[in-house]
Parts: C-alpha cells; sequence; structure tokens
C-alpha cells in the first residue's frame, strides 16, 4: 500500500506525523523518529511568554519543558539570559532541516499578535519547512465576545501566513459556538491547514493541599471521536486545505478511522511516549495491513472515504445519528 500523502503542500512519505513534543529536542530524537517512519515531524513549541520575556531581558524556563498538547504549566525564570532559548531553537531548526530527511515543521504557541510574525520569518530563514501556529487562548474576560476570540484567531493566521512563503497551519481547540464556520474563514486566510485539535489545559484538584494541580495526562482513543466528526463534516468543504488530525491514536485502528474521516495527516505523541518511537512503524504496518485487507492500494483510496459529503444537510446527519442513537439506548437498557 502506497503510504504517501499531501500536507501543507508538502510531499510526505507516510501520514502518520509526530505532533509537538519534548520528543523533539534534539537533531537525533528527530531522526529517531523519521527512522521509524514518520512522515514528519513537528517540533516542540516556542511559547509566547519565551519570546517577550527576552524582549524584556528576562530568562524564562518554559519552551523546552513543554508541548503543544499539554500546555500545563505556569512559567518560571531562570538566569539563560535574553533569547537564549530563541537562538537555541532557531540553531535547532536549522540542524534539524539539515539533518533530517523528513520534512521538519516549527511549532509557535500563544495567543495575542506578539511576536508571531517575527518569529515566524525567522524559522523559515533557519529552514523549516512549515510553521504550527497553536493558538491556546482560554479567554478570562467574561465581557469578551465570541465574535472578538474568533477575530484574533483570524488576524493572527492572516498575520502568519502573509508573512512568510512557506506553509503554516493553525492548531485550533475545539471550544467554539461555531468550529465549521470559524475554520472556513481562517482557510480563507492564507494558511495551508488546520490542525484539530489542541487539548486545553484541565487542573485537577488535591484535596489534602486544597489547591489546583497542573496535569499533562496522555491522551487515549476515546478522545478522537470529536476530532474526527469535524474532520469528516470539513473535508468537502475545504477542497485543497490540508486537515491534520490529533489526539486519541493508540493503535493503527485510531490512524484508519482519522484517514477514512478525512484527514490528511495523523498527528500523534501519546503512543510514541508510551511504547517508544520504534512504535510508529507498528502503526504504520497495520495500515497497509488493513488497506491490503480492503483492497485499496494507497492512502489517496481510504482518505475521506466516511466524510459527510458537501451537498448534505450535516445538521440533519447530526441529528438522525442522535436520535438512533438514543433510541438504542432506550432498547438496550430500558428493560432493565
Amino acid at each position: 500500500m502506497d503510504l504517501s500523502t499531501s500536507y501543507l503542500g508538502l510531499t510526505l512519505r507516510s501520514p502518520l506525523v509526530a505532533s509537538a513534543s519534548p520528543m523533539s529536542q534534539t537533531v537525533d530524537g528527530m531522526r529517531a523518529m523519521a527512522d521509524a517512519g514518520l512522515g514528519a515531524v513537528v517540533m516542540f513549541s516556542l511559547f509566547e511568554e519565551r519570546q517577550q520575556a527576552e524582549a524584556d531581558g528576562l530568562g524564562m524556563d518554559l519552551a523546552f519543558d513543554s508541548f503543544a498538547e499539554a500546555s500545563t504549566y505556569f512559567p518560571g525564570y531562570d538566569d539563560d539570559g535574553p533569547q537564549a532559548q530563541s537562538v537555541e531553537y532557531l540553531r535547532l531548526v536549522e540542524q534539524a532541516a539539515s539533518g533530517v530527511d523528513v520534512p521538519v515543521i516549527a511549532s509557535l504557541n500563544g495567543s495575542t499578535m506578539g511576536g508571531w510574525v517575527q518569529f515566524a520569518k525567522q524559522l523559515q530563514d533557519a529552514g523549516a519547512a512549515a510553521v504550527e501556529c497553536c493558538i491556546y487562548f482560554v479567554p478570562g474576560d467574561v465581557h469578551m465576545t465570541s465574535a472578538e476570540v474568533e477575530r484574533l484567531h483570524l488576524e493572527i493566521a492572516a498575520a502568519v501566513a502573509d508573512a512568510v512563503s512557506i506553509p503554516v497551519a493553525v492548531k485550533l481547540t475545539p471550544y467554539f459556538s461555531s468550529v465549521g464556520h470559524l475554520a472556513l474563514q481562517l482557510s480563507r486566510t492564507g494558511i495551508a491547514g488546520l490542525v484539530l485539535f489542541n487539548r486545553f489545559f484541565e487542573p485537577d484538584v488535591d484535596l489534602d493541599a486544597v489547591a489546583l494541580v497542573p496535569g499533562a495526562d496522555l491522551s487515549w482513543p476515546q478522545e478522537a471521536n470529536l476530532p474526527r466528526t469535524w474532520i469528516a463534516a470539513l473535508r468537502n468543504h475545504l477542497p485543497g486545505f490540508s486537515l491534520a488530525a490529533t489526539t486519541g491514536v493508540e493503535t493503527s485502528d485510531d490512524v484508519v478511522k482519522y484517514l477514512l474521516s478525512g484527514a490528511d495527516v495523523v498527528q500523534t505523541t501519546s503512543a510514541l511516549i508510551r511504547h517508544g518511537v520504534g512504535y510508529a512503524s507498528t502503526l504504520l504496518s497495520g495500515v497497509e495491513a488493513w488497506g491490503a485487507s480492503h483492497g485499496y492500494s494507497s492512502v489517496a483510496d481510504v482518505r475521506g472515504l466516511l466524510a459527510v459529503p458537501a451537498n448534505a444537510r450535516a445538521n440533519d446527519l447530526q441529528r438522525a445519528g442522535y436520535v438512533s442513537v438514543i433510541e438504542k439506548e432506550k432498547a438496550t437498557y430500558g428493560r432493565a
């Protein structure tokens, strides 16, 4: 089975991509992921707070301990000195671009206009194949409207896409009043694709200490239902626009389900952390075996087979599915 695919205009040898994580802190680490069969590597995120701290002349221990799927830390300060980690990040991008034989995608994480544009240009100059913008914004102002939140996302996307010639992807959270409409608007800003979805920081409560406890749980397959639903809904409304799936990958079945829904690539970190980098080859072998057993010769043959048709009334489909599930549950559990 031909596993090659296209993502953000880049030709990848496989649809499995390493999402932003601590596993990409070294060239050797990224090279190991490439050797395991991954089609591309998204580097760990450089954070807006890091850049702002450096602009203010502060050292901030942030970027190298963090990854975009979690965002579960609070900033601490160190004595590295201004610009130390940003310079190191750029140097790592440059080394990876020449030392890793798959596309290396740089990752920026922030919530305001900040320094996105300037640093995106520097990442391009350092050799990044693309930039993934993880807009991690949790509005704390109860007076801020949904339109203002969406406008911020659109402004960041348009500014970064306009500033660089390499492709730009935006990583979204699922918590918007109309995810589909925002996705359509973002597709018109000049970016090349979306990554669905980022996971919000969800603290737990320590009852003994009576305190909030930051958490960085790995994702599980049941979390894939939401991004799969939206990818299937969007696929046929965004022709030529890339959709990357992330969250909830544990087995090759999870990868195939995302492809059937319409994902161009499937990003994973949790499975590689649990099982080791070499597990990527197991995931890809499983995709190949499933394709062969069902008579498919390429990823292109599989992609989007279960996506919602462009001319379908999506709301009616969702209601029909909802009613069907409720009726099944009534029949199953109503006899108890």
